[in-house]
């Protein structure tokens, strides 16, 4: 059985009330999960990188979970520009290769399949490399049933298609997963994905601007209110 503790902070979690979660978990709760709470208040709040990269260095620097993190907080202090350090491309990349190499299951792998393709997308601006890596994800996202990694990587690849129609419609479906999945911030932040690709004037664009905006300044996603998506 699943300990409370554990159970509770990953609801918080889903909820968007990182800080609740992690005083759940307490110091000697899961470490995994820690790192990983950490890491996604980190990324969707620009607060508390030291206690993230504090959490993640605690973990085993071999495993695939504190390889995936390591990259991920080098990918995000680039992308946001907040104290980036000069070796974080290189270091974010061999952490994502390091890790898909030690992954304990495909669904492992596959998370880090996407967040290595993330990487070459938005920070190289290069899709041709990105793209095998979106593949590689999507495949295990619909292999596996994971709804959230489908989601997540069809939210990415969205704009890359020329048809305006395909181009929404796949956007709506990130939505729909996120919200069948019940995971707060990532809804969110696909309703702010599909009204940003929506004409202006599109009472759907408004509908979804005056759903997400509430939200995302309760949950202090400063990203989504000035437009800078990640």
């Amino acid at each position: 059985m699943i300990a409370d503790d554990t159970y509770i902070a990953r609801c918080l979690q889903r909820a968007g009330e990182w800080d609740a979660a992690l005083q759940v978990l307490g110091p000697d709760g899961d470490p995994e999960l820690r790192a990983e709470i950490a890491v996604e208040r980190w990324f969707f709040r620009i607060e508390g990188h030291d206690e993230a990269e504090k959490a993640v260095a605690a973990l085993d620097p071999a495993s695939a979970t504190a390889l995936q993190l390591t990259g991920r907080l080098a990918y995000s202090r680039l992308l946001f520009r907040r104290g980036a350090r000069p070796d974080d491309r290189e270091a974010s990349e061999a952490a994502y290769r390091a890790g898909a190499k030690a992954a304990r299951t495909e669904v492992e792998r596959g998370w880090i399949e996407f967040h290595w393709a993330v990487l070459l997308d938005n920070i190289d601006d290069d899709y041709a490399a990105a793209a095998p890596h979106y593949d590689a994800a999507l495949a295990v996202a619909l292999s596996a049933g994971d709804r959230l990694l489908e989601s997540i990587t069809i939210r990415h690849t969205a704009g890359q298609e020329q048809d305006a129609d395909t181009r929404i419609a796949m956007l709506r479906r990130s939505l729909h997963l996120r919200g069948a999945a019940g995971i707060r911030p990532q809804i969110l932040a696909a309703q702010a994905a599909l009204a940003a690709s929506l004409p202006e004037g599109d009472p759907e664009r408004a509908i979804l601007t005056d759903a997400f905006r509430p939200g995302a300044e309760e949950l202090r996603i400063g990203w989504l209110l000035s437009d800078d998506e990640g």
